[in-house]
């Protein structure tokens, strides 16, 4: 009696199926690319760790919430302020303020006033026009002559792509524009022309993002060169690096911070090349109330500074223009 011999099977190499895999991620549509972030904010997190709001004295914030898209806010600060002198020393004198402010936020449009004792006034609006035009506007009123400025900015959002135009006082002008070219990298460039002292300029970005990392560059016909490089270590942990160069003046600056977000504070720091060490720290100590802390020091100049502010409202919410921005 014959014996039946089962038919071979052919099995495929191990790797053949890793590689169709590779070779489907590798497939790119560019006809459905992200779309940008503006120009502008290229290095907006880098910008997050290393530049964060120090101030040097006290400062208490109070918002009252009147209604889900109306509120008013006090602000109290008191601490020196530095005169600018000819010499390297500091020169310092105390000052103290009041702040009032009245806020109006709506999914479509957000409007923000201060008045301060001083006598300044300052303004910001933020609409949404159309689903991809909004307009962007600020400007600030002073009793000192020649010190109060105006801007105005259109943002137009592509599928892929963003635009922007400037247009300020002293007869400024300005254009960006930013392309995805690939699922992480965008280009973009920008020119501007500032009529009240002559000068004109043109400025190239690249930016490389994915899921833990942030890579942008920036070059400007004005001498500027920046670089600034983000990692993310966890959810909760990053670290920070830019490098800023001007090759008219030949100053150079790096710096390298890092990012630690826990479940009710965050914690910033930074040291740079200039011999400066900062950190910030602000902590949620109740529903409605953070303590803010924040502390300077420069070996180069021997200074040191040490900031303490205290926030209240009466919402959880707080009043973010980043908040309503769409990305």
């Amino acid at each position: 009696m014959a014996t039946l011999i089962p038919p071979s099977v052919i099995v495929p190499p191990a790797n053949s199926k890793s590689a169709a895999v590779e070779s489907e991620k590798e497939k790119v549509d560019y006809l459905n690319l992200p779309c940008p972030i503006p120009y502008e904010e290229i290095h907006r997190e880098a910008l997050m760790s290393l530049k964060p709001e120090l101030f040097e004295g006290l400062r208490f914030d109070f918002t009252k919430g009147l209604n889900q898209r109306f509120s008013l806010s006090h602000s109290v600060f008191m601490g020196p302020t530095e005169l600018p002198t000819q010499s390297a020393d500091i020169v310092k004198i105390p000052t103290a303020h009041y702040e009032f402010g009245a806020n109006f936020i709506d999914p479509q449009m957000m409007l923000i006033g201060r008045v301060m004792t001083d006598g300044r006034v300052n303004a910001r609006v933020k609409c949404d026009l159309s689903e991809n035009l909004s307009l962007k506007a600020n400007g600030q009123l002073t009793g000192e002559p020649h010190m109060s400025h105006g801007m105005v900015n259109f943002d137009y959002k592509g599928k892929d792509y963003r635009t922007q135009f400037q247009l300020g006082n002293g007869a400024l002008l300005g254009a960006s524009y930013i392309q995805s070219v690939g699922p992480h990298l965008s280009l973009g460039g920008e020119v501007f022309w500032a009529g009240q002292h002559r000068k004109s300029g043109i400025g190239y970005a690249a930016r490389y993002n994915t899921d833990k990392m942030v890579a942008a560059g920036q070059v400007a016909s004005t001498g500027m060169v920046a670089l600034s490089y983000v990692q993310k270590i966890s959810d909760k942990v990053s670290l920070a690096s830019d490098f800023m160069y001007n090759y008219m003046s030949r100053d150079v600056t790096a710096s390298f911070g890092y990012d630690y977000i826990l479940r009710q504070c965050r914690l910033r720091g930074k040291i740079d090349s200039n011999g400066c060490v900062a950190a910030f720290l602000e902590e949620r100590l109740n529903m409605g109330l953070n303590f803010i802390l924040s502390a300077e020091a420069s070996g180069r100049c021997r200074s040191q500074k040490e900031r303490l502010q205290v926030r209240f409202w009466t919402h959880s919410w707080r009043i973010e223009e980043a908040s309503l921005n769409r990305d």
